[in-house]
C-alpha cells in the first residue's frame, strides 16, 4: 500500500533522515521505533505531505504522492495523527470530528452523521457534546484517532497515540488499535511503548540517527544486536 524510497531530509547542513526506505502491506501494523532524534516524526511528515523530501519518492496505492500537499494527500485516503493532541479546544468533540468528516462529506448533516458514528466506533458517543479543552488525556489521543477516522482513510500514521497513558488506558487503546485494523484500515505507528509496539506490529521499522538499521517482525528486533545497543538497551522485558 506504501512504499517510501530513499527518503532524504535536509534542514540545513543537517541530515534529518537519510536514504530510508519501506513498505507498508495493505492491512498491516507497522511500527517504527528508534531513539527520540532519530528521524521518525520527519520521516512521516514527508510521507503525509507536511514535508518536502529533500530526496526520495513515496508511493502510496500505486500513485507517486511526493510533494503533494497534505489535504491532497488526505483526500487519497492517507492521513495522519499528531505527537502533540491537537485538538480545536473551543469547539465540542463531535465538532472537532466533523472537520475530519468534511473532508468526504460536503453537508453538514451528513458530517455530523458520520462524525456521530465514528464517535460510536471509538466509544465516544457519550462525549459528543463536551468541549475538547475539557478531555483527559486519554481521550484526547482518542478524539485524534477520531478525527483521522472520519476522513475515511485507508492508511493512518500513528504518532505516538499510547504515549503518556496508564498500563489500563494502554490496553483499552490497544483495542480500539485492534478493531481499526479489523475495520479494514492499514496503520503505520510510531511509539516508544514497546508493550503496544511488540503486542500490535506485524513488522518494525528501526531509525537510529536519521538511518533504518533494521526491519522484520518483532520477534527479531528484540534480539537483533544493533537494535538492542540503539535503542532497547537491556530492556529485553520484551521479548
Amino acid at each position: 500500500m506504501l512504499v517510501a524510497e530513499g527518503l532524504t531530509k535536509m534542514f540545513g547542513g543537517l541530515r534529518a533522515v537519510s536514504g530510508v526506505s519501506f513498505a507498508v502491506e495493505q492491512g498491516s501494523v507497522v511500527g517504527l521505533i528508534g531513539p527520540n532524534g532519530a528521524g521518525k516524526t520527519t520521516t512521516f511528515e514527508m510521507i503525509s505531505g507536511f514535508q518536502r523530501p529533500t530526496s526520495g519518492v513515496v508511493t502510496f496505492k500505486g500513485q507517486r504522492i511526493t510533494g503533494l500537499a497534505p489535504d491532497a494527500v488526505c483526500r487519497l485516503g492517507l492521513t495522519r495523527t499528531f505527537q502533540i493532541v491537537q485538538p480545536f479546544p473551543k469547539l465540542t468533540v463531535l465538532q472537532n470530528v466533523m472537520v475530519g468528516a468534511y473532508a468526504r462529506h460536503g453537508s453538514v448533516r451528513a458530517a455530523t452523521r458520520w462524525a456521530h458514528e465514528v464517535l460510536g466506533r471509538m466509544n465516544m458517543a457519550d462525549r459528543g457534546y463536551q468541549l475538547a479543552r475539557n478531555l483527559t488525556l486519554a481521550d484526547l489521543k482518542r478524539l485524534e484517532i477520531a478525527r483521522a477516522l472520519a476522513t475515511q482513510p485507508d492508511l493512518i500514521l500513528l504518532d505516538e497515540v499510547v504515549a503518556g497513558l496508564t498500563p489500563t488506558e494502554v490496553e483499552e487503546m490497544m483495542s480500539v488499535l485492534r478493531n481499526i485494523r479489523a475495520g479494514g484500515i492499514t496503520l503505520l505507528m510510531i511509539e516508544h511503548v514497546m508493550q503496544a509496539v511488540m503486542a500490535l506490529s506485524d513488522v518494525i521499522v528501526v531509525l537510529h540517527h536519521g538511518e533504518k538499521i533494521f526491519e522484520g517482525i518483532p520477534q527479531a528486533a528484540a534480539k537483533a544486536p544493533q537494535v538492542i545497543e540503539a535503542y532497547l538497551g537491556e530492556e529485553l522485558l520484551l521479548a
